[in-house]
């Protein structure tokens, strides 16, 4: 059973931590101090959300606020979860925020073996390659609707 709710308190955000940490910092080499930012911390700026796999985390995103547009972030989910579409409800609320605070677009910064991912999910490819943290990314947008 999957079960995605926003982040409310400290002791959540700290499990969300600790799987973006599992991922980008042990899995994909990104240094530490660039993982974590002025953004993590429960406020209206950043929401961040959590999804269970029968009642244990296995992923999380956030979402800031940038002149209107949503934007996607830190968006993962644990090895052991990820043949269960864990990936596409992170995005699903992330996506449900943004229409929350009248956002008509939303976009990310895609690691570019996701593009695929993303893209059957409505995103277009909107930049060229680009390298963050030492892997190559691309900006994919979509409006949604209201």
């Amino acid at each position: 059973m999957v079960n995605t709710k926003k982040i409310t308190n400290e002791e959540q955000l700290k499990i969300a931590f600790a799987i973006r940490k599992d991922i980008f910092v042990k899995e994909q080499g990104v240094p530490l101090e660039d993982e974590f930012d002025q953004y993590d911390k429960l406020s209206s700026d950043c929401e961040h959300i959590l999804v269970h796999y029968n009642e244990q985390p296995a992923g999380t995103g956030r979402i800031r606020f940038v002149d209107g547009v949503g934007k996607l972030e830190r968006i993962c989910v644990l090895e052991s979860f990820r043949k269960y579409g864990l990936g596409k409800s992170i995005i699903k609320a992330l996506e449900e925020i943004a229409e929350e605070h009248g956002a008509s677009q939303v976009k990310l910064h895609g690691q570019t073996h996701a593009e695929g991912f993303y893209k059957k999910l409505g995103y277009r490819t909107s930049s060229d390659v680009f390298i963050e943290d030492g892997i190559p990314h691309i900006l994919m947008l979509k409006e949604i609707m209201k």
